[in-house]
């Protein structure tokens, strides 16, 4: 015997592929739809509408489809309020909880839609029924007693808008490729910065990797923090201790920044450099002190750029400001996501994935690394919203400074 339900779909959702995609899903779970009725909007500014009638053999069937297609963005058109269950314990979920996806997401709370805060993939929706209040939040984070969402009655996600002007994020909407117009695309990234920093429309958040150091890179990202183009910054042990290294001693994991050749006993510099730090008590001491002179730890420091490095197995030391409990660094940075508008992640997997999964989608993510493979990952982990540019990661940097500073003169 089939069951069935009525799902609703609007928005952008021809141009952004969201109807097609709830379209293929039904299928490739076993149950099939019929389009009741569809309104196609003429223009940009006009959304669309879709009415699908879905059936299946079971209601498993059916459940199992309603669960994915609602977190892409279709609405049961009987509308109910949400089933909120209780957390049993610390960092436990009942069974059936709700999980989140990337894009905006509003619950049906006492017949009104009340929307949950700090957007996330892979969280819960906590609510808070006498304030009315709903929060993405992460199972590391859930607290016995905590009221989530259950199942995908109540629940509305927004698909995400296709940009509407001719920005990099249209621009660079095609598989991932080397053989992009690096130039043109890292001037439209420069242009989209100055507006977000023109309007205020919100920050930047940079995301870099120790090879802005070893490819001799830290002068050029320095004017960008002058600038005023770099609002908080994410990174590992790695890339301060290798910029700190670098002042100290002149070299990065030991080679040369002058001349690119090995030092005897440079492999021992970066310990040497976490050290000393260690003997001031942290890196805002040794800039403070003055044994810190130059670098990017140093710019961010002089500058009042808020950053977070987090650890990993792999560091030596730490330095003292890098936090060594995953779940702590996870926490602060998602405090300093909420109000970010752009990320620039520069060759780091690891910091690129992670920060990717703590992103809303509608943040403006661009991806910068000479492996492809990285930027690939990223879509394949959730975070669809990234955009690819397979360069060298020094002449990224430099070329963006200089379209910054022709912005400037114009």
């Amino acid at each position: 015997m089939k069951v069935d339900c009525t799902v609703e779909i609007q928005g952008h959702i021809i141009d952004s592929l969201t109807l097609p995609k709830i379209m293929d899903t039904i299928l490739d779970l076993g149950a099939a739809y019929t389009i009741k009725e569809i309104k196609i909007g003429n223009d940009k500014t006009n959304v669309s509408y879709a009415r699908l009638n879905v059936f299946a053999d079971s209601h498993e069937i059916l459940d199992n489809v309603l669960d994915n297609i609602t977190k892409q963005g279709a609405t049961l058109l009987e509308e109910k309020n949400v089933t909120l269950g209780e957390c049993p314990k610390d960092r436990t979920l009942p069974d059936d909880f709700y999980s989140t996806t990337n894009m905006i997401t509003e619950i049906l709370l006492n017949d009104e839609w009340v929307p949950a805060g700090n957007t996330a993939m892979d969280c819960a929706i906590v609510v808070d029924e006498k304030n009315k209040k709903a929060c993405c939040t992460k199972l590391s984070q859930i607290k016995k007693g905590d009221k989530v969402v259950m199942g995908h009655d109540g629940v509305k996600v927004h698909p995400l808008r296709k940009h509407e002007d001719k920005s990099i994020f249209t621009f660079m909407g095609s598989e991932i490729s080397s053989e992009k117009p690096k130039s043109l695309l890292i001037n439209k990234i420069a242009k989209r910065m100055q507006e977000i920093k023109e309007n205020n429309e919100g920050k930047i958040l940079f995301v870099l990797g120790p090879a802005v150091v070893h490819t001799k890179s830290r002068d050029n990202f320095i004017k960008l923090i002058k600038m005023g183009m770099v609002d908080y910054m994410f990174a590992g042990n790695a890339l301060a201790t290798h910029d700190i290294e670098a002042d100290l001693y002149g070299t990065s994991l030991g080679i040369s920044l002058e001349d690119g050749n090995p030092i005897p006993g440079g492999h021992s510099h970066h310990l040497r450099a976490i050290n000393k730090i260690n003997q001031q008590g942290s890196i805002r001491n040794a800039v403070e002190s003055g044994v810190l002179k130059t670098g990017i730890m140093h710019a961010c420091i002089k500058n009042d750029i808020d950053f977070v490095l987090a650890g990993s197995i792999r560091d030596d030391g730490p330095l003292p400001e890098v936090i060594t409990n995953t779940v702590t660094a996870q926490c602060e940075m998602r405090k300093r996501i909420q109000d970010v508008k752009m990320t620039i992640m520069i060759a780091s997997m690891l910091h690129s994935i992670a920060v990717g999964n703590l992103l809303p989608a509608y943040v403006e993510t661009v991806c910068v690394d000479i492996n492809p493979a990285v930027v690939t990952k990223l879509s394949d982990r959730g975070s669809f919203q990234t955009m690819g540019l397979v360069t060298d990661v020094e002449a990224f940097i430099r070329d963006l400074v200089c379209a910054l500073e022709r912005i400037a003169v114009k």
